[in-house]
Formats: C-alpha cells, sequence, structure tokens
C-alpha cells in the first residue's frame, strides 16, 4: 500500500549511531537530542555484519534499548536496511558478487557497495537480513518509517550477469538484431551483428547508442533494487509508516524520477561547502559533483528533491559541520546551520535530519563533523543546532500542507546527461571532454534565476510530457529546455504546444539537435522547433574564448555579460535578435532571438549565458519576483509558498554583512509573533534568516 506521511511540522534529527559509541552513553545522547529539540533519528542501515556477525547467525537484540529510550522521550525512529554495505564473511563466502568494472576488474573489499546488487546469490542474503531486522520492529512504536539501502547506485556494475541481463533487455526491447543495427547505425566502423551472441561488452564501447541504452539499462537496475527491498519491508510494515531510500542525485545509475515511484516519499542527501560556500557576494570555483558551491546550488540541490516526485520530500543526512576528508576542513560560519537548513525547508523539505550526531573516532570518515565534536562535549555546533530545533518548533504547524511558489519551470532530462557524459558537447579549460557538460549548461540558467530572484520548479522530462500544454501555461509562465537534446517527436511537440497554449518557451542549445537514442537529427536545428522560434542554424562552434555580447530591444545587460563555451550560428527567420555577438570571423550574430508564437513565444539561446548574462535573461523574463517586492539586493534570497492558512515568506541573507529589506504587505514574524505594517522595514542581521506570514497574495 502506497502511503502519505502525515506526520505536522518539519521532522528534525540525526543519523545516531549507538553501536559506534561507547558503552554507557545512550542516555546522555538521547537527553541532548531531546533538549536540541530532536524528533527523530535514523538507525541501523550501515551494520550487516553486527545484525549478522556470521552467516545464519543473528544478533537483532542491540537495537531495542535505543528504540525504547527513542520513544520514551518521544523521539520517531527512521529504521535502515543494511544492504548497501555488505559483511566480510559474505565477501569471502561468495567472491563472486564483487562488482566488475569497465576493463573486467573486480572492485577491491573495504569501502561500500563493492558489489554488484543485482547478482541472485546476493539478494538471497540481502532478502534474509531484511526479513529479521523489519521484523523484528515493525511493530515497535518508535518506528515511523523505513530507509531501505543508502545511496544507491553506486556504480555501474559491468559482471558477466548484468551483461547477459543487458542482452535480453535488448531483446525484448527491439526483438530483432536486424532492428538493433538499424536503429543504432551498426553499419558505422563495421559493428553490424548477426547475432545477439556478438554483441560487444560495454567496457570498449565507444557507440553512442549503445551507451545510452546501457545507462537506462543501468538506471532501470537501481531502481528495480530498491522496489524490490520496499516490496519486502511492506510486508510487514504498519500502515502508519512510510518506505523511502536517501538518494545522492549524482550517482551513476540513478534515474530518481523512477527509482522514487516505488516509495512513498523521496528523501536525499545534500552536502555544500560552508563558510564563503554559502556566501551570495563570494564567487567560488565550480562545485564538485556530490558537494555543491554557492546559496543558489543549494536552493537548486531541493528544486531536484522536489522534482523526483513533484511533492515535498525528506533530507536524510546534510552539513552539521566539516565535510570529506581530514584535508577539507571548512565548519559552518555562525548562523549557517539554520540558514542552510530553513532554505532546504522553503523549497519543500519535510525533514533535516544530520549526518550524523557524533563524530566518528574510527573509519574514513574520521573527519566528517557531527552535531557534538570528537570531545563529545556539546559545543558551538550543537547550540546552533538546538536554536534551529527551536525554530522548527515555533515553526510548527504553519509548515503544513507548504507548497513552494515557482516563477518558471526548467526540464530535467538524466538521459540527456547519461549522454553527455559519455558524449559531450562541451570542452574544459584544458580541452578536454566536459563529462559534466548537462550540468554547465543546465546550471548557467538555474543560477541566473536563482540570482535575478526568481523561484524555479524542476521537472523531468517524463513527468512534462504527461501534463497538457493549458495547464503548464497557467502554472508555470515561463518554461525552460536548457539542453534536450535526447529528445524524441512527442517530447518537442510537447515544447511547441506549450508556447502555442500561450507560455514562454525558452530554448538552450542543442534541444531539438538529438532524437531518442541520441542521433543526430535530419530536421532543421532546432528540429520541430525552428518555424515556431523563427530561427535556425546548421553550423556551431566551440568557444575557447568567452565572447562580449551587447543588447537591443530593451533588454539590460549587467556588465560583464559574456556567452561562453559554445555558439550556434543563428539565422533569424521572423525572430527578432535581443542579444547580439561583437563581430567576429565566424560571422555568428544572434545571441539571443525571440519570436511570437500562437498565444506564446518562443526565445532561444544559442550561447551558455556566464553569470551577469544570466542574470540579465532571467531578469528579462521574470521581470516581476518575490524578491523585487522585498526590495532585495543580490545576497538576500526571498522564497515563497503557499499552505491551507496562507502565504510563507522565507528570507535569507547569504553575507557577513546586515540587510534591510522592505516589508511589502501586513505580515507576522513566524518565530516572535511581532507584526509589521505594509512598508516598514526589517533588518536581516548577518548570515540571518526571517520567515513572515504574510497577508498579500501579491507579496
Amino acid at each position: 500500500m502506497t502511503l502519505n506521511p502525515t506526520f505536522p511540522g518539519v521532522l528534525f534529527g540525526a543519523a545516531y549511531y549507538a553501536e559506534y559509541q561507547e558503552e554507557g552513553t545512550l542516555e546522555r545522547d538521547l537527553d541532548l537530542m531531546v533538549e536540541a529539540g530532536f524528533t527523530v533519528i535514523r538507525v541501523g542501515e550501515s551494520v550487516w555484519s553486527t545484525w549478522e556477525p556470521r552467516n545464519g547467525e543473528f544478533d537483532l537484540d542491540w537495537l531495542q534499548p535505543v528504540l525504547d529510550a527513542a520513544h520514551e522521550r518521544g523521539i520517531a525512529v527512521i529504521l535502515g536496511t543494511p544492504t548497501y554495505a555488505i559483511p566480510p564473511w559474505l565477501q569471502t563466502l561468495h567472491p563472486e558478487i564483487a562488482s566488475v568494472d569497465a576493463q573486467g576488474h573486480a572492485h577491491g573489499w573495504g569501502a561500500r557497495q563493492e558489489m554488484d546488487q543485482s547478482v541472485p546469490v546476493y539478494r538471497w542474503y540481502a532478502e534474509r537480513i531484511i526479513r529479521k531486522v523489519v521484523v523484528r520492529y515493525a511493530d515497535h512504536p518508535a518506528v515511523i518509517g523505513y530507509q531501505v539501502d543508502n545511496e544507491p547506485g553506486n556504480n555501474l556494475p559491468h559482471n558477466e550477469s548484468t551483461f547477459q541481463a543487458f542482452v535480453a533487455w535488448l531483446r525484448r526491447r527491439y526483438g530483432t538484431v536486424e532492428r538493433l543495427n538499424e536503429e543504432w547505425g551498426l553499419v558505422y566502423w563495421s559493428h553490424r551483428i548477426a547475432e545477439w551472441s556478438e554483441l560487444w561488452r560495454p567496457g570498449g564501447n565507444l557507440m553512442p547508442q549503445y551507451q545510452l541504452e546501457w545507462r537506462r539499462f543501468q538506471g532501470e537496475q537501481a531502481t528495480d533494487l530498491i522496489a524490490w527491498q520496499a516490496g519486502i519491508v511492506r510486508e510487514y510494515a504498519r500502515d502508519d509508516q512510510f518506505v523511502t531510500t536517501c538518494i545522492s542525485y549524482s550517482r551513476p545509475q540513478i534515474s530518481d524520477d523512477q527509482l522514487a515511484a516505488s516509495l512513498d516519499i523521496t528523501a536525499g542527501n545534500p552536502y555544500y561547502l560552508m563558510q564563503d560556500g554559502l556566501s551570495a557576494d563570494v564567487d567560488l570555483p565550480r562545485r564538485a559533483d556530490w558537494w555543491h558551491t554557492g546559496p543558489w546550488a543549494l536552493l537548486q540541490w531541493a528544486d531536484r528533491a522536489y522534482s523526483s516526485r513533484q511533492e515535498r520530500f525528506l533530507v536524510t543526512e546534510t552539513n552539521a559541520q566539516s565535510i570529506g576528508g581530514p584535508w577539507q576542513n571548512q565548519p559552518p560560519y555562525p548562523g549557517q546551520i539554520k540558514q542552510a537548513a530553513l532554505a532546504l525547508v522553503a523549497r519543500g523539505s519535510r525533514m533535516v535530519e544530520y549526518w550524523h550526531w557524533h563524530t566518528l573516532h574510527f573509519g574514513v570518515e574520521t573527519y566528517w563533523g557531527g552535531v557534538l565534536p570528537h570531545s563529545q562535549v556539546p559545543g558551538r555546533i550543537y547550540r546552533e543546532v538546538a536554536e534551529l530545533g527551536a525554530s522548527l518548533k515555533r515553526l510548527g504547524s504553519a509548515l503544513d500542507g507548504f507548497e513552494p511558489d515557482a516563477d518558471v519551470l526548467m526540464l530535467h532530462s538524466t538521459d540527456t546527461t547519461w549522454s553527455f557524459e559519455f558524449y559531450p558537447p562541451l570542452a574544459t579549460d584544458e580541452g578536454e571532454a566536459d563529462r559534466r557538460s548537462y550540468a554547465r549548461i543546465v546550471d548557467a540558467f538555474y543560477r541566473g534565476f536563482s540570482e535575478a530572484g526568481a523561484q524555479v520548479r524542476v521537472q523531468h522530462t517524463r513527468q512534462f510530457v504527461e501534463h497538457s500544454a493549458v495547464d503548464l501555461v497557467k502554472r508555470y509562465p515561463v518554461l525552460v529546455a536548457a539542453a534536450e537534446y535526447v529528445a524524441d517527436d512527442a517530447v518537442l511537440d510537447a515544447l511547441r504546444a506549450y508556447a502555442e497554449a500561450g507560455g514562454h518557451l525558452v530554448l538552450g542549445i542543442r534541444t531539438g539537435y538529438g532524437d531518442e537514442l541520441a542521433r543526430a537529427r535530419r530536421g532543421v536545428a532546432p528540429d520541430r522547433l525552428h518555424d515556431a522560434a523563427g530561427v535556425w542554424y546548421d553550423e556551431y562552434s566551440n568557444l575557447a574564448e568567452p565572447l562580449d555580447v551587447t543588447a537591443a530591444g530593451g533588454f539590460a545587460l549587467e556588465p560583464g555579460s559574456q556567452a561562453t563555451a559554445w555558439v550556434d550560428v543563428l539565422h533569424p527567420e521572423g525572430a527578432e535578435t535581443v542579444v547580439s555577438y561583437r563581430p567576429t570571423e565566424l560571422g555568428a550574430e544572434a545571441a539571443v532571438t525571440t519570436a511570437a508564437f500562437g498565444a506564446g513565444r518562443v526565445t532561444y539561446v544559442g550561447t551558455v549565458p556566464n553569470e551577469p548574462f544570466a542574470r540579465s535573461l532571467a531578469r528579462w523574463l521574470v521581470p516581476d519576483t518575490a524578491a523585487a517586492t522585498w526590495r532585495t539586493d543580490r545576497p538576500v534570497t526571498v522564497s515563497t509558498g503557499r499552505t491551507s492558512a496562507g502565504r510563507l515568506v522565507f528570507l535569507h541573507n547569504w553575507s557577513a554583512a546586515e540587510h534591510v529589506v522592505t516589508v511589502p504587505a501586513d505580515a507576522v514574524h513566524v518565530e516572535t509573533g511581532e507584526r509589521f505594517a505594509a512598508g516598514s522595514t526589517y533588518s536581516l542581521e548577518p548570515r540571518g534568516v526571517a520567515v513572515f506570514e504574510v497577508a498579500d497574495s501579491h507579496a
């Protein structure tokens, strides 16, 4: 039975591993959690070898005191299945379950997720431990939900059994080798096959169509793993218990909207650089794959989490202080703990859990800071976490039924992400293939909107095509397809229909250039959209250096605006050019064009805009924002949303200086109860955050 969790307010807590602590600390730990306002802990997911120290020998009672003590204090528990980190006895007994890499080498043991989780013998042992753990504690009143596995999809197994399953998947998908040859273009380089047994292994493959299907198949493996585990847990779960997993969105095997479909609620793990990494007025180097840099990227993570099921989500892990290795020590500036947590809440989180309660004294994550330091003596981090707990308690039911607002809808294409990781259009600064090309293009647009004060809703391409164009236009006046390269005709026709129905459609580079198998389309680019956009191209170029741009037609450009990485040599036919390049020998003139189409409009952006250019584009597309209403400048973000009782406004000051905002309508500071009249001012302290209930629906 699929459940919709109905717990009130925002859950607050941390992962808690009593098994990592010295004996005698349980009562003290839980009492400190109560004082900090904790309402939930996550337990049990990392210690299969504790649950089953030897094959078939189970120790299931060790967690009972933790659950009992938590329940006595009113702290709820999320119970994890320990299937992502297998015990040494299983490694020894069945070494064949080790994941094999693209070069045919088995992953060595000593880390986690070193196995191919689709292998039947692994599934047999995993199912046994899942049933033992869940049966033991399903009826415990502290348990409100289950996390199956942990950050699934860590690798792409190339095991022989996995490859044979891939071949079977292709046979079901294509039917005959003749059709596969035709669809993949295997006449190229003499790759035509006569029998399925002739298909080569993916490790040496250079064919883009093969690689895209391989990644789609791998995505289904992770989706199946989680659905399989969720099905087992639901055999024992009560009606008031939910099932989830924690998603790390950078994992290579993840197709998150498909994976989350079998769950009751999305949960995920945002990590971000603290200190100046959460400063809007400090521009740091580009983020890493698994942690984020800049307030805009933290908000983007939340919008991605919302996109998985198009509903609010849980944060199962996030920073308490420094994250990463012993060389990455950047604990938060005062105020940043509350600031980051409420940013996630403002974009839809229903839970904030830290990883984790106490900083470990052993293992690879020894310097990944918890709420308590190595000394176990509560310090500044604990005090700030407790202050956040008090704030969440004061906010309480004001957050019930909260739905974040959105000025813009942005599409996310998992298929294009995978295609560009293998066959990217952009180059790095060193001239090598940029495997993060998709993120680089999409991030440019998202960051521009975020820093210009617009709020974004992210939707997967599969979700987008399920909605009528008329409904989408009513909810989202602007739709951005930043890089829809892998797209079938139905997707492109849906984009066209959106503009025709009255929306403002924004197309970025590579949109409408590839089909559903990443084959270059035979039509004029952007295919099926060029007449609606009033512009076409057949030449394009990478840029070794940025190009300056100039504006016309009322388009205001920030100083320093430039085109980067790529240009489409656009030929307007009916479209107005609103941004142009400085003259070059290439002959490209139009950088941004716009044209009326049907009841709406299509704008084409033929490059990757830098930050000032992207903010300028965002202000042109969304001139009226909540941030403008509150008369803020860039270090202050404004996030708004609706509840059944009214509207909430979250103000964040992402800087070390005080900033004053103007209250646009009668409002109440939710935490203090202080009332503000329209036109009055409010001072946001450095790294400060405030939440208001606002009477005016336009605030």
